[in-house]
């Protein structure tokens, strides 16, 4: 996948292409993206960094379902030709929609064919919608397709439900919606050892600037993306601020089963399967090695099923 980060003199030109943030790239930005593709054409993705709702409110609480990197690997696997990863930044949030479509969508891009969501906005003050698109899109060459909201008998398919579903340890449901294990990705950080110690050394890695789902124990699938120990795993994995420890900063600790090798530095995937239990506070240690065992127990069960 071919990725640019300015709208101004880009190569690829008369793509199809489909726009909008795509936090978590679930089922309903997938029928956006599908809708744009065509043989005859580059698949193309417009998406923001940082994500507009960031930059608006710097100061609200993370909500990002993946990070710019996790959107880049999902978008690639479902086999986007080319990303047009735009900086949202004064200069683009202040144009107007004509501006938008004229300077970014048609000059900047020389885009053929744009496909966004009905409920999608855009420009300055978000003027700019699909009746706006429909308007003045053929006035600049440019083909436009509105994807229909994807739904079931549970409602809309969106970031947010999938947000509400991982916060309340539901991540089967958040995986209904996202069509694909929710995953947190990042590198395998240094930690406090304190695992290794236990008997149960973990991969850390952490949940900064991330929608945090419950906090607690969870069945996880691991995927090592690079180094010597490349491949999938299973494991059993803690979410949260480790409490029979002190209160810490929130991060996610894997034990990794069958497993030997060191994977700091390594970059690595974590698909959240299953909710087993809350985050607890132990008085003694070997209460807490008690649980973990139990712990990984269960996650090897369900992971034998999932």
């Amino acid at each position: 996948m071919q990725i640019f980060e300015r709208y101004s003199d880009v190569p690829v030109r008369g793509a199809s292409v489909a726009m909008g943030n795509f936090d978590g790239v679930h089922l309903g930005h997938c029928s956006v993206i599908d809708l744009a593709r065509r043989e005859s054409t580059a698949l193309g993705v417009i998406s923001f960094e940082p994500h507009p709702r960031s930059f608006f409110a710097p100061n609200s609480p993370p909500f990002r379902l993946m990070n710019k990197a996790a959107k880049r690997h999902r978008l690639a696997k479902i086999g986007v030709d080319v990303l047009y990863d735009l900086p949202f930044d004064t200069a683009l949030s202040s144009l107007t929609a004509l501006e938008f479509v004229r300077d970014v969508l048609a000059e900047g891009l020389g885009i053929s064919h744009l496909v966004v969501g009905e409920d999608f906005r855009f420009g300055k003050g978000r003027e700019g919608d699909v009746a706006f698109l429909r308007k003045h899109g053929p006035e600049f060459g440019i083909e436009i397709s509105i994807a229909p909201l994807i739904s079931d008998e549970h409602g809309h398919y969106s970031s947010s439900a999938i947000r509400s579903a991982l916060a309340a340890g539901q991540p089967r449901d958040a995986a209904r919606m996202l069509g694909h294990w929710h995953r947190i990705d990042g590198t395998v950080e240094q930690g406090d050892q304190r695992g290794r110690e236990l008997g149960f050394p973990t991969a850390n890695i952490s949940v900064k600037d991330l929608h945090l789902p419950r906090f607690g124990v969870y069945a996880v699938f691991f995927d090592v993306l690079t180094g010597p120990h490349k491949g999938s795993y299973q494991g059993a994995a803690s979410l949260g601020d480790r409490p029979t420890f002190g209160r810490n900063i929130p991060n996610l600790e894997v034990f990794v089963f069958d497993f030997a090798g060191d994977l700091y530095g390594e970059d690595v995937s974590v698909a959240l399967v299953e909710f087993q239990r809350p985050e607890l506070k132990f008085d003694k240690l070997d209460d807490l090695i008690v649980q973990m065992h139990k712990d990984c127990d269960q996650s090897r069960e369900i992971l034998q099923n999932a």
